[in-house]
């Protein structure tokens, strides 16, 4: 299994439009980015992308242009899931796993497309492409958000999606022995956001799972570059 970050930044990503601020100056000036979050999980020759960002068309072309054979929605926020439409007249679109509540938003936006469609629920675990999922609840009040963890015979891989630090006990019972930890961090740890972590409690929560090594995604323009466990865009995991 082969993990890509697609993008690592938050609904508005970096640099922000507008801003001036010392990170969106840096990237400016260097072209770093922070696209909006999504993964692509790679396995047995397919490619499962994980949220639909605003930012998809400029993801794949930045990754060869992968043809996506499944896509799963965390969540019913925009920047996790508008991208889909993207896939038109593209490719063959999609099938797309979600939690009902999940699937039922976000497949209304998108009745002009014509796509097959999964329900999963939480805690009940699926294979896919030679992986076995299993969606898990976290807290991103007020929406229905679940995280994934990804398991082949030689890794295990979690992904919080956007969650503050109050994440189910259930769900942390999962997350233990991971190989690799991607955490919600979107803002500095003198911040505080109800429905996120910051840099802090996703450090944290990193240091209670022990994962062999983790990640921090969702980033907003305000995190300064190059704190430990950053993610960057286009990083990748190879677990093969």
């Amino acid at each position: 299994m082969k993990i890509t970050l697609l993008g690592t930044g938050d609904a508005i990503g970096t640099p922000k439009v507008g801003c001036s601020c010392s990170q969106c100056s840096h990237a400016k000036a260097t072209g770093a980015m922070r696209l909006r979050t999504s993964l692509l999980v790679e396995n047995e020759g397919r490619h499962l992308l994980i949220d639909s960002s605003p930012d998809l068309r400029q993801q794949l072309l930045l990754h060869g242009s992968p043809h996506i054979d499944a896509v799963i929605w965390t969540h019913g926020h925009y920047d996790h899931f508008i991208g889909f439409g993207e896939f038109y007249r593209i490719q063959d679109i999609p099938p797309v796993f979600a939690p009902q509540p999940v699937l039922s938003y976000c497949a209304e936006i998108f009745r002009f497309l014509t796509f097959d469609k999964g329900a999963i629920q939480p805690y009940e675990s699926f294979d896919i492409f030679g992986v076995t999922v299993t969606p898990f609840m976290v807290r991103h009040p007020p929406a229905f958000t679940c995280g994934m963890l990804f398991e082949t015979e030689e890794s295990r891989v979690g992904f919080t999606s956007d969650t503050n630090i109050d994440i189910p006990k259930k769900s942390l019972d999962l997350l233990k022995d991971l190989d690799l930890l991607l955490v919600d961090a979107l803002v500095p740890s003198s911040i505080t956001i109800h429905k996120h972590m910051n840099y802090l409690d996703a450090c944290t929560l990193a240091g209670r799972l022990g994962p062999q090594d983790f990640r921090c995604v969702h980033q907003s323009h305000l995190l300064p570059w190059g704190l430990p466990h950053l993610g960057t865009d286009g990083e990748t995991f190879d677990f093969a």
